[in-house]
């Protein structure tokens, strides 16, 4: 398990920290708090993103599609 703070996060270039924090606030980081300070868990948030990215591919193909009706 590889946890990181929402800085040391940013760091490594998965997403800005300013994207991260409102990930946290709208409860869609894997993750929890000790104390104040919130702990990501980096594995499960890459796979989580690699997921969206697949979905958001798939969805993107499927509107591009023609669908005959003219």
């Amino acid at each position: 398990m590889n946890l990181k703070t929402v800085r040391q996060t940013a760091a490594l270039g998965v997403l800005p920290e300013f994207r991260l924090r409102q990930m946290q606030k709208e409860g869609r980081l894997p993750g929890f708090y000790s104390g104040t300070r919130f702990y990501i868990n980096v594995d499960m948030l890459v796979e989580q993103l690699q997921t969206e990215c697949a979905a958001n591919a798939a969805n993107a193909a499927n509107a591009q599609r023609p669908t005959g009706n003219v």
